[in-house]
């Protein structure tokens, strides 16, 4: 499914909020969204929320995230979209998983839940059967645990 960034009144990101009657309801989500983690919704953060969130649960890293942007006419430098990425992690949009140590990526589905990475083809999916622990570990003394994450890395079997 591709998606054209479009309807997006042009602003800056120190420039005004966007509001206006040429909201269609796919911003209008993204919209809601941004407002309310706390975010103010500018051009770049609503180009990118609609890229991210009108797609279903997915994962993306910054720089395929770019690409789709450049892809939908919405012009971003990959400094920004790097920016927003973090910006939208702090506010619990998404959650960032750093599969190889490397490259990080940035997930919608913001609930606890492991993930194949692909090891040698750079893509991480999620573990559709789930994963069950008979027993957490307790945390270390003064401290909790704040979240889990299970990455199973996966290669291809050599014939």
């Amino acid at each position: 499914m591709d998606i054209q960034v479009t309807n997006i009144p042009a602003c800056d990101d120190s420039g005004p909020d966007v509001a206006g009657p040429e909201v269609d309801e796919g911003m209008q989500h993204c919209l809601q969204l941004l407002v309310d983690a706390g975010l103010r919704p500018t051009r770049q953060r609503l180009a990118l929320g609609q890229l991210l969130f009108l797609r279903g649960h997915r994962h993306v890293t910054a720089e395929s995230l770019y690409e789709e942007a450049m892809a939908a006419n919405a012009y971003l430098s990959l400094a920004t979209v790097y920016n927003t990425l973090n910006q939208f992690t702090e506010a619990g949009l998404l959650r960032r998983i750093a599969a190889d140590g490397i490259k990080s990526f940035f997930d919608t589905d913001t609930s606890v839940h492991p993930h194949f990475y692909l090891e040698g083809e750079d893509v991480l999916l999620d573990v559709a059967d789930g994963l069950a622990f008979a027993r957490m570990p307790e945390a270390l003394p003064g401290h909790e645990i704040a979240r889990l994450d299970v990455i199973v890395h996966l290669r291809r079997k050599r014939a």
